[in-house]
């Protein structure tokens, strides 16, 4: 992206301080593409974001691609264990090199000329060329890569923020579903015509879960508010979260007991990841349609009575991870008004399809929410592509937490303008 001119910026800044506060954003900030070229560069292109799962790559040279609005990003386990992360474009003439999306190999050759990297991307081989190339300083270009208990995360910035506070936040709350020894049981990616700012105001608030999440509200209690948790409905959660954390501090874990959406993110103190684990309603103990368990129990869990996992990460992951299986959601703006997302269902590492778990139990849950919020989204494109449109107020009982992600996301970007 061409630096902006003061005029390019000066109109950045205006748009920026016009949202209204305790209210949602402004027409422009749906379809102002100068706006969406400054998010990529100042929020994606900097931040880390979530690439996938660890067992996706389970052993040395196995790869998988994450596209990035016009970056393809290798995902690869390096010679020692470690995860690689890399630009897919040869140091000689730009061509992609890894043109599947996954696979395993010992190491990467350019289809165009063959030159020739390790598999931590070092330049090993450039036929035809003169004497005297420096192939130390022709490598690949590197991103940086974390792992977190399962989880990869990919930043392409030079510098980017310091990952261990994100570690310390995730790791322990992360460690029992044992997402590092979980295999893939189903991969689903979906081009939904919304901004992918719409994609998480969506998922930042439950105002919408009982008219739309049937199957969501009748195994969770977070679209209770203050405004509508009647005493029965606090006796209920009481007692549903007092018997878990008995049987979760035995296990070093603990449970969320209020009502309501964790507040998430922190504006304030620029905290744009978490993990918590809440409960279920009585008589589930698996996010599936009847409650029921339909697949082996996960990682180090021993009594299916675990609540649910829930981890967070902006701009781009959320997962919902019950005591058999796991749902990561990823992700990736494709352009203003479309988003680029991909769900993975993860089950027990030795676990069988047919034997262990049958998709047609294990899918429905998340597949029927994610395609209900996927609709709302595609809807709301639309509506706030009307010249009629003007934001109205929000919630202070139950989108709160979409208020502090467009604070958030206000914050990620006047900071880069400078303000």
């Amino acid at each position: 992206m061409s630096p902006l001119t003061r005029t390019e910026i000066s109109g950045l800044n205006k748009l920026l301080d016009s949202r209204e506060a305790g209210h949602g954003l402004p027409r422009p900030f749906y379809h102002e593409e100068l706006l969406y070229r400054t998010e990529m560069e100042s929020i994606w292109r900097k931040g880390w974001l979530f690439a996938g799962h660890s067992c996706q790559v389970p052993n040395p040279g196995d790869y998988f691609l994450y596209p990035v609005e016009g970056d393809s990003i290798i995902v690869i386990r390096g010679d020692e264990g470690q995860v690689n992360a890399m630009q897919n474009v040869c140091r000689h003439r730009g061509s992609v090199i890894c043109k599947e999306a996954e696979g395993s190999l010992k190491r990467f050759v350019c289809p165009y000329h063959q030159w020739t990297y390790d598999r931590s991307g070092h330049l090993l081989l450039q036929h035809g060329m003169q004497e005297g190339l420096d192939k130390s300083q022709l490598g690949m270009h590197a991103a940086h890569a974390r792992e977190v208990e399962g989880m990869i995360f990919i930043s392409l910035a030079q510098e980017p923020a310091d990952f261990e506070p994100v570690y310390a936040a995730i790791a322990p709350v992360a460690r029992p579903q044992g997402l590092a020894r979980a295999r893939v049981a189903r991969v689903m990616d979906f081009d939904v015509a919304a901004n992918w700012k719409l994609v998480w105001e969506n998922n930042r608030e439950c105002y919408h879960c009982n008219v739309n999440h049937p199957q969501y509200i009748k195994a969770n209690f977070d679209h209770y508010n203050a405004d509508d948790t009647i005493p029965r409905v606090a006796e209920r959660l009481k007692a549903v979260t007092a018997r878990l954390e008995g049987k979760l501090a035995a296990q070093g874990m603990s449970v969320r007991d209020e009502t309501g959406m964790t507040e998430f993110p922190d504006p304030e103190h620029d905290i744009w990841y978490s993990a918590n684990r809440t409960p279920l309603v009585e008589g589930y103990i698996s996010e599936s349609m009847d409650g029921k368990q339909v697949a082996p129990l996960m990682g180090d869990y021993t009594d299916p009575d675990v609540g649910t996992l829930r981890v967070r990460s902006l701009p781009n992951f959320w997962m919902h991870a019950s005591c058999d299986h796991s749902v990561s959601v990823r992700l990736t703006p494709n352009g203003l008004t479309h988003t680029s997302i991909r769900m993975t269902w993860l089950v027990e590492g030795k676990a069988e399809e047919g034997r262990d778990y049958d998709l047609e139990k294990l899918l429905p849950f998340w597949l029927l929410t994610a395609e209900q919020d996927w609709a709302i989204c595609v809807n709301q494109q639309h509506g706030v592509s009307s010249t009629a449109y003007t934001p109205g107020p929000l919630s202070s009982y139950k989108e709160y937490n979409l208020d502090r992600f467009l604070r958030w996301y206000l914050k990620q970007m006047k900071t880069a303008m400078g303000k």
